[in-house]
């Protein structure tokens, strides 16, 4: 990878734009614990953000379209390097997609959700990762990662659609969980790429060999879920008729995670946060079986199974674990990171089993969970700014 690109112009550039996971995965960091803190603050009164008439509403929506579509961003962004053999996108271009993320995330809690040019922001940074995505991929043909692209596209789609019926809560949510299920897709294809490769190369023992009708079914029976939520009404897409497809996804993603191993992964945080994060897939796939069967159980508090769980959990182990890899570092974390690990999943379970099992402390679990988010998240800023923001420790671009 490294021969296509030139260490001259490479080290004119400030390490923080040399490549894409560099920008999103501290600036997404740092922004979801200051979001997450604005959340908090609003919700106690501590202070009031003039632009911000649904707190609810810009909680869930910067935490999905501000904090995980930039690290998805940042991402794919570093990955079609490795893909194609073409240089990723770096420089000045990549500052300004950042700065078009940036701006919508900056300026909303002043300039209110009624502004205009602010959505046309907000709506416009994704479409632009699409083109630098789509180039070096349709150049080298590489098919088989072009459907990210249009993913992102959809993930547009459903950000428009968020901010034009912002004042209907019923249709917000649907939109949302639609939203938390194609980010779940997304880590399933991505997970199902990496996670057996790291844990056999971390362990030191082979890779389990994938069971192509377990893939598919896994897979697809995802993609029909999200298929469903993003075609029907909420009161068809989670109801008694989607339940059998929910338990066959459960079932089929747990089974396809046991066979990665996930036992032998105890010794190495990187390695065993991401097997605990996607056993929240079927954790919460199960809990939309138990909501749509009609048990005393929230779309809210299942969605966040997904979200906060899953993504929250599964984000905060691939930036670790990228970081390090593309910064020419040793794929060793310390005591901070791994507590970082244990505090993003205490937020998750926290968030759903306090409000579930006691109504009354409600309150607290969401507090609980706020304020473990937050200092998960501010330790990865913490021990991540030098590395993120310095160049390669082994002198090569990137």
């Amino acid at each position: 990878m490294h021969q296509i690109l030139d260490s001259h112009k490479e080290e004119q550039i400030v390490p923080l734009f040399r490549l894409g996971f560099r920008p999103f995965f501290l600036l997404g960091a740092l922004f979801s614990c200051l979001a997450m803190l604005g959340w908090l603050g609003q919700l106690h009164g501590w202070f009031a953000l003039p632009g911000i008439g649904n707190p609810i509403w810009w909680h869930a929506h910067e935490m999905l379209f501000g904090f995980g579509a930039a690290i998805v961003a940042g991402f794919l962004l570093t990955a079609v390097q490795n893909w194609t053999a073409h240089p990723g996108v770096r420089s000045w271009p990549l500052a300004l997609v950042v700065g078009l993320w940036a701006l919508p995330r900056c300026l909303l809690p002043w300039l209110g959700e009624d502004n205009i040019i602010l959505m046309a922001l907000d709506l416009a940074w994704l479409p632009l990762c699409a083109w630098f995505l789509a180039k070096p991929i349709i150049m080298t043909r590489q098919w088989r990662n072009l459907f990210f692209v249009p993913l992102l596209l959809i993930l547009t789609l459903l950000n428009g659609a968020t901010w034009l019926w912002r004042d209907d809560w019923n249709t917000v949510e649907h939109l949302l969980i639609t939203t938390v299920l194609l980010f779940t897709t997304l880590i399933a294809v991505m997970g199902g790429r990496v996670i057996p490769f790291f844990t056999a190369r971390g362990t030191g023992q082979e890779k389990a060999p994938p069971r192509p009708w377990l893939e598919r079914g896994a897979l697809a029976s995802l993609w029909l879920i999200l298929l469903l939520w993003l075609l029907l009404p909420g009161s068809w897409a989670n109801s008694l008729y989607t339940m059998p497809l929910y338990i066959v996804a459960a079932g089929l993603h747990l089974c396809r995670q046991l066979r990665w191993q996930p036992g032998d992964t105890l010794a190495h945080p990187l390695l065993w946060s991401l097997h605990l994060a996607y056993l929240f897939i079927p954790l919460g796939l199960l809990a939309l079986t138990a909501q749509a069967a009609g048990l005393p159980l929230s779309l809210s508090l299942a969605s966040h199974l997904l979200s906060a769980g899953c993504m929250g959990t599964m984000i905060l182990g691939m930036i670790a674990r990228v970081s390090l890899g593309h910064s020419g570092r040793a794929l060793h974390v310390g005591r901070r990171i791994t507590m970082a690990f244990a505090l993003v999943i205490v937020s998750a379970l926290v968030r759903v089993l306090i409000p579930l099992y006691w109504p009354t402390l409600t309150l607290t679990g969401w507090n609980l969970s706020g304020w473990s988010w937050i200092a998960a998240y501010g330790l990865f800023v913490w021990v991540y700014t030098p590395i993120l923001t310095r160049p390669r420790v082994d002198g090569r671009p990137g």
